[in-house]
């Protein structure tokens, strides 16, 4: 057994990490690091291996070959042990919408394994840096989908995550609400949380310190957004991942 508190260098670490559904290859032997405290995009047209790739390091899903690591755990040997130890967040089904603001804090909180007395202090803490306090009888589902969103990710770091991964979190929201999102995502970087995203928006993909391009389940490309442009000639990292998903041949993970 790993012993993340003294052993792991990266937070999260692929080795020829792969999936099998029977015939078909979802992830073919992926390999990466991602340091800690680093904003990581894990970037892939539909049908590129992102989601099931997440799935694995997440503990969702067990690989079919290769090995991984994050909080220093193992993906296949101990995935309740990372569960504990991450925070997620996805674009949708994040919160109870038939539950009120302070209600989905507190429910969060608690599965996360937070204590009560620290469930109040970060209940209220929480409440304060989103200026919800007026809105923390509301049910989630009367805000604004920034609001959702902002709320969705405040509570998926309650636990004080080494890493926390982030499945297309601002998609549907304005270009303000996102940019405001991504101040959100640079203050938990900067506090040492290791950031894993997903996203459609490849403006977001500049924000990144690293980025990795998935096509037909393997990794085509991986290095700063600007070493990326210069490679592959491009203007915006729009361009470059055009240029690579042209290259799929499949069209569903």
């Amino acid at each position: 057994m790993k012993n993340p508190e003294k052993h792991y260098e990266y937070a999260i670490t692929a080795d020829a990490l792969s999936k099998h559904f029977g015939d078909f290859t979802a992830v073919d032997r992926i390999t990466f690091n991602v340091r800690r405290g680093e904003i990581f995009g894990f970037l892939g047209a539909n049908g590129a291996g992102k989601t099931t790739a997440m799935r694995m390091l997440c503990g969702l899903s067990k690989p079919s070959s290769g090995e991984a690591t994050v909080a220093g755990y193992d993906v296949a040997a101990q995935p309740e042990d990372i569960k504990r130890n991450i925070g997620y967040m996805s674009q949708k089904f994040s919160l109870y919408e038939d539950l009120t603001v302070t209600e989905n804090i507190r429910f969060f909180a608690g599965i996360y394994g937070l204590s009560d007395a620290a469930i109040r202090e970060k209940s209220a803490s929480l409440l304060r840096h989103l200026q919800l306090e007026a809105e923390k009888n509301k049910l989630v589902q009367s805000l604004p989908l920034g609001w959702k969103q902002k709320l969705a990710f405040s509570i998926a770091i309650i636990h004080e995550p080494k890493i926390v991964f982030l499945d297309e979190p601002t998609g549907g929201v304005d270009p303000l609400t996102r940019r405001e999102f991504w101040e959100m995502i640079y203050t938990s970087a900067r506090q040492g949380t290791t950031i894993f995203v997903t996203t459609h928006y490849m403006d977001e993909a500049e924000y990144c310190h690293r980025v990795s391009i998935m096509v037909d389940g393997r990794i085509a490309a991986l290095d700063t957004p600007a070493a990326l442009k210069k490679h592959f000639g491009a203007a915006s990292m729009n361009e470059v991942f055009l240029q690579l998903a042209r290259q799929a041949t499949r069209q569903a993970d």
